[in-house]
């Protein structure tokens, strides 16, 4: 008996060790089921949103919604950190190891010589006496001492990435509108009479996708991580894109069809590959959802007021734009319910203010 029970100590070690290096060490996505570190987030995110969702304040709920990741991030390491010591107090409880101590020995006596071992305290008022102990708390103390350097690495690194998403979402504001808005954005670009920039705005919006889906894959804990405004996100920021390219792919006179490509398709690679880490089916749209209703098509056409070409035949584009839409939009539905991050509207709402525009003291004037 006693030596099952050190084996499932040693396995709860190695399981928490793995746990631990595929989450913080190993850069590419675990497409395994069952891991620690799953049951973790699924454990706490989903009464944690439960609750937010019956916040009818929006700004609280994001409030809320906003601490997650963070916290997340000190509950993770905290529960690593206790099946280690568990682990360690479960091989020596099983092995009997002889300590040096005036207290009546019990299981939590071996917790607490692992806890000490594992945090390298070193009080010394309880000691193992025999090699096996002592080579056990070396050994302890040396993966809690990796751990610790590994854990401040990981954070600068996990920052990094957050910043780095962040710099294109605040750029999109004075861009989009708050929130964005593809048909904003157009209007917008149309307005400044500068048709040359879309290329190159769509192309850095296309490494922006790509360095999303690396980090969000390598670090999926970055998806619970809320932007700077209640009204942006990292979704709604790439489901504008995903809107813009769409439009633009089906036509929009001399506009960059080929870069516009190459950013849906990037942009659409992130999110499916996104999806499928927290295994979200995609949600297919219906007539009570539907983002784009007709009328709201045509309104989308006086605002951005696309060239000839398009409009030459208004009911091909409106089908042609809803089969590109399907192949993105079950995806971001699915991503929002579970993230509790709203999508965009694809026309900005007439009280809609830009962010740079407001501030405590009001908007201005």
């Amino acid at each position: 008996m006693n030596l099952v029970l050190a084996f499932l100590g040693v396995l709860l070690v190695l399981v928490v060790l793995w746990d631990a290096f595929e989450t913080i060490i190993l850069p590419r996505r675990v497409a395994r089921r069952l891991r620690l570190t799953n049951i973790f987030y699924r454990s706490i995110w989903w009464p944690w949103s439960g609750l937010m969702r019956r916040v009818t304040s929006g700004k609280r709920r994001e409030k809320y919604l906003s601490l997650f990741g963070p916290l997340s991030l000190i509950f993770l390491l905290g529960f690593w950190a206790a099946g280690v010591i568990f682990g360690y107090a479960i091989i020596s409880w099983a092995l009997d190891e002889k300590l040096k101590t005036a207290e009546i020995v019990d299981f939590w006596t071996y917790v607490y010589l692992s806890g000490t071992n594992f945090f390298t305290l070193g009080y010394g008022d309880i000691t193992p006496l025999e090699p096996i102990g002592r080579a056990l708390s070396v050994v302890e103390a040396g993966t809690g001492f990796a751990m610790l350097a590994i854990v401040i690495g990981y954070l600068p690194v996990l920052y990094q990435a957050f910043s780095r998403r962040e710099v294109n979402i605040s750029l999109l504001d004075q861009r989009a509108g708050s929130p964005s808005s593809a048909a904003e954005f157009l209007r917008r670009h149309k307005a400044s009479e500068r048709g040359g920039d879309l290329n190159g705005f769509l192309s850095s919006w296309e490494r922006w996708a790509a360095e999303l889906m690396e980090s969000h894959l390598s670090y999926p804990v970055l998806c619970f991580f809320r932007s700077q405004h209640d009204n942006q996100s990292w979704l709604a920021a790439m489901t504008t894109i995903l809107d813009t390219c769409a439009l633009v792919m089906v036509g929009m006179g001399d506009s960059p069809a080929w870069q516009a490509r190459l950013t849906f398709a990037m942009a659409r690679h992130a999110i499916v590959d996104i999806a499928q880490v927290f295994r979200t089916a995609p949600v297919k749209h219906h007539a009570s959802n539907d983002r784009l209703s007709h009328a709201d098509f045509q309104r989308l056409l006086s605002i951005i007021q696309p060239e000839e070409g398009w409009t030459n035949d208004v009911a091909d584009a409106e089908k042609r734009l809803t089969e590109m839409r399907e192949m993105y939009e079950p995806y971001v539905a699915a991503l929002a319910e579970l993230l509790v991050m709203p999508l965009p509207p694809w026309i900005l709402p007439e009280n809609a203010i830009d962010n740079w525009k407001t501030s405590a003291w009001g908007r201005i004037q």
